[in-house]
């Protein structure tokens, strides 16, 4: 008797481990890949521009999704980024940049000796923004970029892009979305920026 007890109070240890180990579950999503991007071959005499480490404002600069309700800061429950928002928003600039087939070509922070300029990336703003509790959200987007010449280091051109893209709805998904075209907007105008400064 001793010994049954003894094993039915392990297996009620080890279900209740089980229970409180079990993590809730969590969709993951990503932004910025709108179709299939094929990536067109830089023009003849392509300038190379290394694109430094992306930076986010620390809230947002995870795999979280930020959202800001007046003075008060949450993360959405249930929903993450399928990694770091920077990797995310480096590889959609990166794909509008080749999507565009101009003159620039970007290379990794790695290869930063071998540009012929180099690309700052500041994302101080990348939040879900609601004007009323349980309203309708938008997605904000504000990044500032700066071009620099090699090896001087000198600031040639620099600009402020912003974006506000209203959702449909209070909903994971809506947000989502919302993030998508926000990204894609901003990094294709940073790309026609960044073709146009570069080739001055």
């Amino acid at each position: 008797m001793i010994r049954s007890l003894s094993i039915a109070a392990l297996a009620a240890a080890l279900s209740a481990c089980a229970l409180l180990s079990t993590p809730d579950p969590v969709q993951m999503y990503r932004f910025g890949v709108q179709g299939e991007r094929t990536g067109a071959a830089p023009a003849t005499g392509a300038v190379d521009v290394a694109v430094r480490r992306i930076t986010f404002a620390e809230a947002a600069e995870g795999d979280r999704i930020l959202t800001v309700n007046g003075t008060e800061a949450a993360y959405l429950a249930g929903a993450r980024w399928m990694e770091p928002a920077p990797n995310l928003f480096s590889s959609a600039l990166e794909a509008a940049v080749a999507d565009r087939g101009g003159r620039v070509r970007l290379i990794g922070a790695r290869d930063l000796a071998q540009g012929d300029l180099a690309l700052d990336v500041d994302v101080p703003v990348f939040e879900t923004r609601y004007g009323v509790p349980g309203g309708t959200p938008a997605v904000v987007i504000t990044a500032r970029a700066r071009l620099i010449s090699l090896p001087g280091r000198e600031i040639l051109a620099e600009r402020t892009f912003t974006v506000e893209e209203p959702t449909s709805e209070n909903r994971v998904g809506a947000i989502v979305q919302a993030y998508d075209r926000g990204v894609i907007s901003v990094t294709g105008d940073m790309a026609g920026w960044l073709e146009d400064a570069a080739g001055r």
